[in-house]
C-alpha cells in the first residue's frame, strides 16, 4: 500500500463513497450559502444514475480510502466539472489541483476545446484557486428565485 494518493476513473460502484465524500467536503458550507448548495442533496442513487447516463467521475484514493472526487459532464462543447470535493483531513495535499488537471487531461483526450465550472460568488477563495489555474469568468447567473447573480461561470480554453 502506498501513502501517495492515486487518481482513477470512478465506476457506478463508487457512487456511495462519492456521495459521502461530497457531503463531508461541502459540510463547511452548510448554512453559509444562499441558496444552500445542491451538494447537500446528492445521494448515491442520484450519482449512480448520472454515471449510468454518461457523466464521468474521477476519484482520489489512498490505501483504498476515497479522499476526493470530481464529477464531469459535457456542456456546450466543453467538459464541465462540478462537486470538486476533498475531505477536510486530506486538504493541503494538492488533490484539488490534481483532480482539475485530470479533468483537463480528459477533455484534451476527447479533443474538447475547453473546461467549464461554476463557482459561488460567496466563495472568493475558490474563485482565486480557479483563476490561478487559468480559468476566467465568462458569465454570472442567478439561482432560481434570486434576482441577483449568485454564481460565476468560468472557462479555461485548452491547448493541444
Amino acid at each position: 500500500m502506498s501513502d501517495t494518493p492515486a487518481l482513477r476513473l470512478a465506476t457506478i460502484a463508487d457512487a456511495p463513497a462519492i456521495a459521502a465524500t461530497i457531503a463531508a467536503a461541502f459540510a463547511q458550507y452548510r448554512g453559509k450559502l444562499v441558496p444552500e448548495s445542491g451538494a447537500f442533496g446528492e445521494s448515491a442513487d442520484a450519482i449512480a444514475a448520472e454515471l449510468k447516463k454518461g457523466a464521468g467521475a474521477i476519484v482520489a484514493e489512498r490505501n483504498g480510502e476515497m479522499l476526493g472526487c470530481v464529477i464531469t459532464n459535457l456542456q456546450e462543447g466543453d467538459l464541465y466539472f462540478g462537486r470538486l470535493s476533498v475531505l477536510p483531513t486530506a486538504r493541503g495535499l494538492g488533490l484539488a489541483k490534481r483532480l482539475i488537471a485530470a479533468v483537463e487531461q480528459d477533455a484534451r483526450s476527447r479533443g474538447l476545446p475547453g473546461v467549464r465550472l461554476g463557482v459561488r460568488i460567496a466563495l472568493p477563495d475558490n474563485q482565486r484557486l480557479f483563476n490561478s489555474l487559468g480559468y476566467r469568468e465568462i458569465s454570472r447567473e442567478a439561482h432560481p428565485g434570486f434576482y441577483h447573480p449568485t454564481s460565476i461561470n468560468m472557462r479555461k480554453a485548452l491547448e493541444g
